[in-house]
């Protein structure tokens, strides 16, 4: 009996791993083991590889021949970065799939991962809600060492998720009305910063619900070569100073406001309000840009947080 049709038997939903891939060779049959050894195993893994040019296909492609008992699929990834293999692999998810997660090529998933997951979106009520689920991880060195805990964070929300992603990517799970959003909003836009921020701020936005696990279910390996990185301790710290600084922070508001406006037929009147603000008011007066966050109500978490995005702005940084 195939894992779609033990699904279907017992009730219980079906689950896809998305999993982007590109010069992963050095970690990827750790993580794909520890996918396939949940205590909910996933009823399918799709992997899209960005290009490797060394053997991480190979490896895939060895791994799903060792383990017959997966259905696993590899393909050829759009080669146009990170967010965007993420997307092209939102478009791939089958319709009898309930549920999707992403995943990175590096990590390590602790074994009720998937089963804590898709608890979470069954107790969340309406499944024709799109439901976003995520939350902290275990952050540790290229060892899975040294293990600390990442950030609490509290209260997530539309307003927060404009100018600020608290949902890694790689503890996403979202449920089937949220894929069917994400797959047409895909289609509306061309780039976004990364695609975990993009999918929290448009879930929010069109009035879902987030759902964040303030217990670790992965160990996220950190090395030279990760694209964002844990946002523990004082060089994170430091380097989002310099991001805000130096205008990066500026130029992803730009991006996403772009993203959201592609899509802003979606979001709630009320959100589409606070889009509109931002976008107006981020270039006006000092005075209309401070007034702006306070009638918005945008926010960062943490004192630091909040300090930031007020220096943003008066530096005309938002």
């Amino acid at each position: 009996m195939s894992s779609r049709a033990r699904n279907e038997e017992n009730g219980s939903a079906t689950v896809a791993v998305l999993l982007a891939t590109y010069n992963g060779a050095e970690n990827i049959e750790e993580q794909l083991s520890s996918i396939a050894s949940q205590t909910c195993p996933p009823n399918l893994i799709l992997v899209s590889d960005d290009g490797s040019t060394d053997r991480t296909k190979d490896l895939v492609a060895q791994f799903f021949a060792s383990n017959p008992q997966i259905n696993g699929k590899l393909v050829e990834g759009p080669c146009m970065g990170a967010a965007r293999n993420f997307m092209s692999l939102l478009n791939m998810v089958p319709d009898w799939i309930d549920a999707a997660m992403f995943s990175d090529q590096d990590d390590v998933w602790l074994e009720t991962k998937i089963e804590s997951g898709t608890k979470a979106l069954s107790d969340s009520g309406d499944p024709n809600i799109p439901t976003l689920y995520c939350g902290r991880t275990w952050v540790c060195d290229e060892k899975l060492e040294s293990r600390k805990i990442s950030q609490l964070r509290k209260n997530p929300c539309f307003r927060h998720a404009l100018v600020q992603n608290i949902a890694g990517g790689n503890t996403m799970m979202i449920n089937r009305a949220a894929i069917t959003l994400l797959k047409a909003a895909a289609a509306e836009t061309q780039k976004v910063v990364m695609h975990d921020w993009w999918v929290y701020q448009l879930i929010s936005g069109v009035g879902g619900q987030i759902i964040y696990d303030p217990n670790p279910h992965l160990l996220y390996r950190q090395h030279s070569s990760n694209i964002i990185g844990a946002n523990n301790g004082l060089s994170a710290r430091l380097k989002r100073l310099r991001n805000m600084l130096n205008g990066r922070f500026r130029y992803w508001n730009t991006l996403n406001i772009k993203a959201l406006k592609n899509s802003a037929h979606r979001l709630t009147a009320e959100n589409q309000k606070i889009l509109v603000a931002f976008e107006k008011y981020r270039d006006a007066n000092l005075i209309l840009r401070l007034a702006m966050l306070q009638r918005t109500g945008l926010r960062r978490q943490g004192l630091e947080g909040r300090m930031a995005l007020i220096l943003a702005a008066l530096l005309r940084r938002l």
